[in-house]
């Protein structure tokens, strides 16, 4: 696994919320621990396309990436969550940057409804909800990093 070298503070992350239709993105800076939905990449079965992928990572040059982790209210690992680490580690192998994962539960519930508090029931596109559900991941990890 690729180690991130740049001091906590100091570094750039690209968040996912994975889907098997849809991939939810954010991007976000240690310093301000805030994030930016970027919007989403479809998918098929899980497997996203690759290169509109690449294009953020290009773009943005995160240090390290973080995944949601779909997990149960009890802790215990969904069905999903084996295709979320299957996604993780062919983004390790594609791009070679380090893999973060976060505890992700009732990220898409926090995220409808900030959504629909900035725009109504036309904000809550899938896009819009797969990407805001991205920022929100990213933006719990920054918390942690300071705990």
């Amino acid at each position: 696994m690729a180690k991130v070298t740049k001091p906590l503070g100091q570094r750039t992350a690209i968040s996912f919320d994975f889907g098997m239709k849809y991939i939810g993105i954010a991007v976000g800076q240690e310093i301000t621990g805030s994030a930016s939905a970027l919007g989403s990449v479809k998918a098929k079965d899980g497997i996203p396309h690759w290169d509109n992928i690449g294009k953020f990572i290009n773009e943005w040059q995160p240090d390290y990436l973080v995944i949601g982790l779909p997990l149960n209210m009890d802790g215990t690992e969904q069905p999903i969550t084996k295709a979320v680490k299957k996604f993780g580690n062919r983004l390790f192998d594609k791009f070679h940057i380090a893999i973060e994962y976060k505890d992700e539960r009732l990220t898409t519930a926090s995220a409808k409804e900030q959504l629909f508090a900035r725009g109504g029931y036309r904000n809550l596109k899938k896009d819009n909800i797969d990407a805001e559900s991205a920022k929100l991941i990213l933006e719990s990890f920054f918390e942690q990093l300071y705990d």
